[in-house]
């Protein structure tokens, strides 16, 4: 039998890196959805090749199409550690009409079937597909340890989710021996678990295939004209109706919280909400998800930058923070923080409120604002005294406010602000450079 370990080095994963994330709105207007910050620090990818790393799979291609500029430098700064004389890497796999010269990626399985000679040249026994736009954290080894007992082609991971939220998910039905009986891509009316009514079991979007009947299946599926060349729409369906397909639990392969033992954490970050409530989750007093975790730790790049600094604002008054994450090179002077995530870089001045807020990295904001429930875009710099979560009709005028009322603020919409609203910039120019705090 083999090992966890021998297991891991036969197998190459992919990251499916290339999705244009419109969910996400203007967050994705200048980088693909895998290369959004998140949780302080990182970007949504680093989830995924951290547990590619701790779990012993140290060869990773990540496949890359819309707007990849600025996960490719993401990668080439933070993920150049691997060794290349042990036969460690990641390979950068962009769109470049390798086998259809009339097509970039037409799909999932096409974004694969189009790195098929690359794949082969590095001969693994297991290819393990991941999507790049996920928050979780999980022994990979682990789900093809699980994989290789069922002995059948394919294993796809799976969780327990609201049917409520199923529909943008693919659901499946499985057996007593976990294989997969039924699978459907994004169905309008998402079919229940046997055991709970309001829950459906939904594809992670994570699978392990033997190699060798990947190759011949994805050649299939290229000859096939009727394909959409995708995994959920077109393979998986397939290898279910042909009783090849089995679940995986993904309570087996999770790393759990000391603290929550009894969660395990997955999150699709694919809309506002969604994302600004995982950032939420790490703000929290008992976050579900320990990125505090020595033993799998999250991988990433980061500018060396001092220590956040905290100092009395301009009447002497210290700040005040609460259930936050401040990170690296920020400045707060004299300013209330509550239950907010400040990424690198980000500088308050005095007497600003922020509640609920997440800040990316190298904004500024100006003195006097108070911002409640709203996430804000890299490099943004707010003039004083603006407010936004209280007047939820003049946030939409001026913003993007998102169906859980979350308010999303770009440097385009600053741009429009500055136009339409002049009187909010009065003297900008002039206090956006002095010293004072």
């Amino acid at each position: 039998m083999e090992n966890a370990r021998d297991v891991a080095k036969q197998t190459l994963a992919l990251v499916l890196a290339g999705g244009r994330g419109s969910r996400l709105h203007h967050l994705t207007d200048f980088r693909a959805k895998p290369a959004v910050y998140f949780g302080g620090k990182h970007r949504i990818i680093d989830f995924a090749l951290s547990n590619c790393v701790n779990s012993g799979i140290t060869r990773i291609g990540v496949v890359t199409q819309y707007k990849s500029h600025s996960l490719l430098r993401h990668l080439q700064a933070g993920w150049s550690f691997l060794r290349g004389q042990f036969n460690e890497f990641i390979d950068l796999l962009p769109a470049q009409q390798r086998i259809d010269e009339e097509h970039w990626y037409q799909g999932t399985a096409d974004a694969v079937y189009q790195n098929i000679d690359i794949i082969k040249n590095h001969h693994p026994k297991y290819i393990l597909i991941l999507a790049g736009d996920h928050i979780y954290k999980m022994d990979y080894a682990k789900l093809v340890m699980d994989h290789i007992s069922h002995h059948a082609p394919l294993t796809v991971a799976c969780i327990p989710i609201d049917r409520s939220q199923a529909s943008a998910y693919g659901v499946m039905k499985v057996d007593e021996t976990n294989l997969i009986t039924d699978f459907v891509e994004k169905p309008q009316d998402p079919p229940s678990m046997p055991n709970d009514p309001n829950k459906s079991l939904a594809s992670m979007g994570i699978y392990v295939f033997d190699a060798e009947y990947l190759y011949q299946i994805l050649k299939e599926d290229a000859e096939n004209k009727d394909s959409h060349r995708d995994f959920g729409m077109d393979i998986i369906p397939r290898l279910v109706q042909e009783r090849k397909a089995y679940a995986h639990d993904f309570s087996i392969s999770c790393i759990r919280n000391i603290g929550n033992p009894d969660i395990c954490y997955w999150r699709d970050v694919g809309t506002i909400d969604a994302y600004w409530e995982a950032n939420m989750d790490i703000a929290s007093i008992q976050p579900q998800l320990d990125v505090y975790d020595t033993n799998w730790p999250i991988w990433t790049h980061q500018v060396q930058m001092p220590p956040a600094k905290y100092v009395l604002d301009i009447n002497g008054t210290s700040s005040i923070v609460r259930n936050s994450v401040c990170s690296a090179g920020c400045i707060i002077s004299g300013s209330s923080i509550c239950e907010s995530v400040l990424f690198s870089g980000s500088r308050l001045h005095s007497n600003c409120f922020l509640t609920e807020a997440v800040v990316l990295p190298n904004c500024v904001i100006h003195r006097g604002c108070r911002l409640t429930k709203v996430i804000i875009d890299r490099g943004c710099e707010i003039p004083r005294g603006l407010i936004v979560g209280e007047n939820a009709e003049l946030d939409a005028k001026r913003f993007y406010r998102s169906e859980g009322g979350v308010v999303l603020i770009t440097k385009k919409m600053l741009e429009k602000l500055r136009a339409d609203e002049p009187g909010l910039y009065e003297d900008f120019d002039s206090y956006r450079t002095s010293r004072l705090y």
